[in-house]
């Protein structure tokens, strides 16, 4: 098995590194006489669909027999308060700097015991779908959160016979289960938005006073992408796909934050291509053999985009955050577009991709860093290693309503979001190693501008022709300053005549230099980058 759930007698004792005040703390409330366990999405929509509050629509979900449901099962719309987004400023991590462990250590336990008078659901579930790489998951919530676990058990990997076998044959980790315990209805006066607190040495996570599902999805997967970091894989939050002719057997790689485009261009269709997707939001890269793992076999998506009309809502399995209403049948339809609130989510079964994989063993071709900074051209390529995973530490793009963000903090703002994954836990330079390994061992790297060129913007349709001609090879390059290379592109090449346009380009490279500054003090300098990062960063800025 890749985990450990069960332990020799002699294992059980201080001196086995797998376990901590916190891991002890929740693990132990999972067997307390108040939890029931639940392992079957069949189970858990039984329960979700006679929680209080939760809306069955009309809808039926598409070919329910494939994904352990019922053949007659219908569309469950459950709709959160105030807070529709991640809370980031929120998340703790046990071991951090400057972070008080016995603190939240006591606040744990003590959720953990006034939640002895509810009833309590344990769900179990993988992360990662092949032998190469399996983590089992054990989620403890309250009655009356049913939709959040039925969510937790769609979106993750179910104990299906067929996955068991495969865990039961999968390569073993000297790591432990997965256990996050959650309690949505706590309140804390210091913490009003609700705390998630994670101890990812020892694969344990405590989310209190969080309804909003992507808080349970990430906070899975945080602890997930811990134990690939730890393990010889580079952890991504992005998407992965692989197009395939008679000439051609390409695999890229697509980083950004939600709303970066990541997901469309990892669907695109292409006209001269046999596509195969491994998935758009969570997969690991094998360092030795650059090969790729799904580590969902659902989709967690955005509804802004798909009108209650889009044929594509066929795959819908569950809604969060829409409104309803009736349609001239009298049947209760989803509102979708994002009208009740921003961030509208659903998530979408398997089937939405025909052309699903669990893994991908052909080796990775090249990784896209997609970035929202006018100053970049459409697409820019980079032939340094060095400068490669610099520009990938310091990918920029702007915030989205997938965020609850606090008071004062500009929404408008561009940021910098290291490999587009805020849910890291381990230092930022650990990734920065991992994805240099990559580009060292041949991955090419590019910069995709999906947002605007000064005031002009970039069409999707631009964006996706341009990911086809990197992967036919067509793209003459032209040196545009240092180690960054161009294409010339109709209406978007950078005037480099043009002393605003210059200024505003070596603005842009200050700031990054600002940022990995701030790396080096901040939290203690936990997340500093090597010497090399600055030094070419500054190279780059001399030879604009």
């Amino acid at each position: 098995m890749a985990t450990k759930q069960y332990f020799k007698i002699n294992e059980i004792s201080k001196e086995n590194s797998l376990f901590s005040r916190m891991r002890i703390t929740i693990e132990t409330a999972f067997y307390g006489n108040n939890v029931e366990i639940i392992t079957t999405p069949k189970e858990a929509y039984k329960l979700a669909k006679n929680s209080p509050g939760t809306i069955v629509t009309s809808w039926k979900v598409y070919q329910p027999e494939l994904l352990g449901l019922d053949k007659d099962t219908k569309v469950l719309l459950f709709n959160d308060g105030a807070v529709t987004g991640r809370y980031a400023a929120g998340r703790r991590i046990i071991g951090d700097p400057n972070i008080d462990n016995k603190k939240y250590e006591e606040i744990v336990r003590e959720a953990v015991y006034n939640s002895r008078q509810k009833k309590m659901y344990h769900g179990i579930s993988f992360t990662g779908l092949s032998k190469d790489f399996m983590v089992k998951n054990h989620l403890l919530i309250p009655e009356g959160h049913e939709n959040l676990l039925y969510n937790w058990l769609l979106n993750f990997q179910y104990l299906s016979l067929e996955y068991e076998k495969m865990y039961n044959e999968s390569f073993l980790f000297n790591e432990g289960d997965i256990y996050v315990f959650a309690d949505p209805d706590w309140k804390h006066p210091d913490y009003p938005l609700g705390l998630a607190i994670f101890d990812p040495q020892h694969n344990c996570a405590a989310i209190l006073g969080m309804r909003y599902f992507g808080e349970f999805k990430k906070g899975t997967l945080t602890l997930a992408w811990s134990i690939a970091n730890r393990n010889g894989y580079a952890s991504c939050h992005g998407g992965l796909k692989r197009l395939k002719n008679e000439k051609t057997d390409f695999v890229a790689a697509f980083f950004g934050l939600s709303g970066s485009g990541k997901s469309t261009l990892t669907h695109a269709k292409h006209k001269n291509y046999d596509v195969t997707i491994l998935h758009d939001d969570a997969f690991i890269i094998s360092t030795k053999d650059l090969s790729s793992i799904a580590l969902e076999p659902s989709y967690f998506d955005k509804t802004a985009d798909y009108p209650t009309s889009k044929e594509d809502n066929k795959y819908l399995l569950t809604i969060q955050n829409c409104g309803a209403t009736m349609d001239e049948k009298g049947n209760i339809v989803p509102i979708m577009e994002d009208i009740r609130n921003g961030n509208g989510r659903a998530i979408k079964s398997k089937l939405w991709s025909p052309n699903r994989v669990n893994k991908i063993d052909s080796k990775i071709n090249a990784i896209f860093w997609l970035m929202k900074d006018p100053t970049l051209p459409p697409i820019v390529k980079i032939e340094n290693p060095v400068l490669s995973s610099t520009m990938g530490a310091l990918l920029t793009t702007k915030r989205t309503s997938a965020e609850k963000l606090d008071d004062g903090v500009d929404p408008n703002a561009l940021v910098f979001e290291p490999y587009a994954n805020p849910f890291r836990t381990y230092p930022l330079s650990e990734d920065y190693q991992k994805f240099k390994l990559l580009f060292e061992k041949g991955v090419e790297c590019y910069i995709l501008n999906t947002g605007y060129f000064l005031d002009k913007k970039i069409p999707k349709e631009l964006t996706i022709s341009l990911v086809e001609k990197v992967v036919e090879g067509s793209l003459k390059w032209y040196k545009w300053f240092g180690d960054f290379y161009i294409t010339r592109i109709e209406d978007f090449e950078p005037d480099m005549n043009d002393i605003n346009y210059i200024q505003s380009l070596k603005e842009g490279f200050k700031k990054r230099i600002e940022f990995v500054k701030t790396k080096e003090v901040e939290n203690c300098g936990k997340d500093k980058l090597p010497e090399e990062v600055l030094k070419i960063l500054e190279k780059s800025i001399s030879n604009i």
